[in-house]
């Protein structure tokens, strides 16, 4: 069934007297047990009926509800919901709004909630915001609508259904096979490194394809707040953060964890997205023999990240100067990735990282232009990216 076409049949408020009848019974109902709560609300029972009824129990009762067909569409990325009216999908093309909608903000509220308790997450008008990661590996955002206009807001980020390899990148014109031969002389080197782009750029999809290229007798170390990095690679040890329960006690944060991962023999430790004071760790960790770090920032270009790595660099207590000192002796480049108009991926340019001796400021320099027709163009950097390649 097609995104504009998908039924949602009775709505989770005609679907409440039904359910209620059934949770009576104590016990897992069947087909039969249906036809009799309809029967006893005084409904139609014809075969169509309660096959649609006995559909719509289970469709909004497990998985995503109404959402389920859209993540189980090939190529969606994201499905996104603000209120009751408008749904949309992402399929790689930028956004498309869809044919699904609720019956009522309630139906929304009811969708999320339920996805949060389903890993044991509190979402109410006392915590009216919740990020998770389900069961089947699906990143769920919610906002209720108490705080959010034009209602309840849904974002759920669908996990690959496949690992993607820089080979990927090259058939899909993201990348050149001249920049994914680069890129792999970046990670043979043990360049340390961070992947920058904005929100669904790629960021984590192209990490993880260049973790693959890690040689396997060397152990990967990911910090994580959620789960998302799977890279193709025999040895690979994962860390998960945890947010405080409803008592506000349990919290680990990605600072912990980073810590902790010193301590387990990483040859690449990896933070999937760098958003924090835990920057302050895993550079202090770059600069202390561990070779080859990585990980993935939000900026809208190369040029932002040393600003951006100074703001969150002050989260965690460092001053100015000292995290440009860390920066410029632990990182060594940065790979942008961006979306063009039409929702493309791109890898777009590599850039080193420099120190300007007269401030202490470290800043970006273009090293390598990546388009995708296999043109390669040069700037400034390029130099110093050889000499780091070759050393």
């Amino acid at each position: 069934m097609s995104a504009t076409a998908v039924d949602l049949g009775s709505t989770v408020t005609e679907l409440d007297p039904i359910r209620t009848r059934l949770v009576a019974l104590g016990r897992a109902h069947t087909p039969n047990d249906v036809a009799e709560a309809m029967r006893a609300e005084g409904r139609v029972v014809t075969d169509s009926a309660l096959v649609a009824m006995v559909e719509a129990l289970r469709r909004h009762s497990v998985g995503a509800g109404p959402l389920e067909p859209l993540l189980r569409q090939p190529g969606v990325t994201d499905v996104l919901v603000n209120g009751p009216d408008r749904v949309f999908v992402d399929r790689g093309r930028g956004l498309e709004l869809t044919g699904v909608r609720f019956g009522s903000d309630a139906e929304v509220r009811s969708l999320a909630q339920r996805l949060a308790a389903s890993v044991g997450r509190r979402l109410d008008d006392a915590a009216p915001f919740v990020d998770a990661r389900l069961a089947d590996g699906c990143r769920v955002h919610a906002v209720l609508g108490t705080v959010a206009r034009p209602g309840t807001c849904l974002s759920l980020r669908v996990p690959a259904a496949r690992k993607f390899s820089l080979d990927d990148f090259v058939a899909s014109g993201s990348l050149s096979e001249r920049g994914a031969a680069l890129l792999s002389r970046m990670v043979t080197a043990k360049l340390a490194f961070l992947v920058s782009g904005g929100t669904g750029s790629g960021k984590t999809t192209l990490l993880a394809a260049l973790l693959a290229l890690v040689p396997a007798d060397e152990r990967i170390v990911v910090v994580e707040d959620s789960r998302e990095l799977a890279p193709h690679h025999p040895h690979v040890v994962g860390l998960e953060g945890r947010p405080a329960n409803a008592e506000g006690a349990g919290a680990v944060t990605l600072t912990d964890l980073v810590r902790q991962s010193l301590r387990m023999r990483p040859d690449r430790l990896v933070v999937g997205e760098v958003r924090g004071p835990e920057i302050v760790d895993l550079l202090m960790a770059m600069n202390t023999g561990h070779e080859g770090g990585c990980g993935t920032v939000h900026a809208n270009s190369a040029e932002d990240v040393p600003a951006r790595l100074e703001a969150l660099g002050a989260l965690g207590g460092l001053g100015r100067a000292a995290v440009h000192a860390q920066i410029a002796s632990a990182l060594h480049a940065v790979i942008h990735i961006d979306r063009d108009d039409q929702g493309r991926r791109r890898v777009a340019e590599i850039h080193v990282v420099v120190a300007d001796p007269s401030t202490g400021l470290t800043r970006t320099q273009p090293a390598v232009e990546l388009d995708p027709g296999g043109r390669v163009r040069l700037g400034a950097g390029a130099g110093r990216l050889e000499r780091l390649l070759d050393r």
